[in-house]
């Protein structure tokens, strides 16, 4: 199966020696944080430069805004633990060598992408950011979208084969849709 050279990267990475995987495992949270962060601040740079006005008001944001972070949250600790627990982390470089499919797995393929939506859902909330809420995130969910199904999957394939290619089937890539399989 051919694939693109970033996933290549990857593979060698993952199957080669352990202190690359070491070497590497901090990379991938720093920038992809740091991206998250640059997004919140484009938007909010977005709303003051085109004068957008606030969608909701104190207190009421404050108060929507806290029940969507603390789920959202708790959603990416509880699947982050799942990897943890099987001896892995959930960075690309350095992943748990068996399939994780229990906990929020069982329920969606990236959990813990799906609570980051709802905790930048939560920050556009609190911040009362339209730009976040109605284009950046929008923006950010398809990015994700891309980057999972040309880089991720591909992966997990290689690595899996026909057990992701079953788990894939049978569970929705975000969020869950209909009932979970019994696992």
């Amino acid at each position: 199966m051919q694939h693109n050279p970033f996933v290549r990267l990857i593979h060698r990475v993952v199957t080669g020696k352990p202190i690359y995987r070491t070497l590497l495992t901090p990379v991938g949270p720093l920038f992809f944080f740091s991206f998250i962060a640059g997004i919140v601040f484009a938007a909010t740079k977005t709303d003051a430069w085109l004068g957008f006005g606030h969608i909701l008001h104190p207190p009421w944001n404050v108060w929507l805004s806290r029940p969507l972070m603390l789920c959202g949250l708790f959603c990416m600790a509880w699947s982050a633990s799942r990897f943890f627990k099987a001896k892995g982390t959930p960075v690309p470089f350095n992943p748990p060598k068996q399939l994780v499919t229990t906990g929020p797995y069982a329920w969606s393929r990236n959990p813990m992408m799906s609570g980051l939506f709802v905790v930048l859902f939560g920050i556009g909330i609190r911040l009362a950011s339209c730009s976040l809420i109605f284009f950046y995130l929008p923006l950010f969910i398809l990015l994700i979208c891309i980057i999972v199904k040309k880089v991720e999957e591909p992966g997990l394939e290689e690595r899996f084969k026909e057990e992701y290619r079953q788990y894939k089937k049978n569970t929705p890539m975000f969020f869950p849709w209909r009932k979970a399989d019994k696992r």
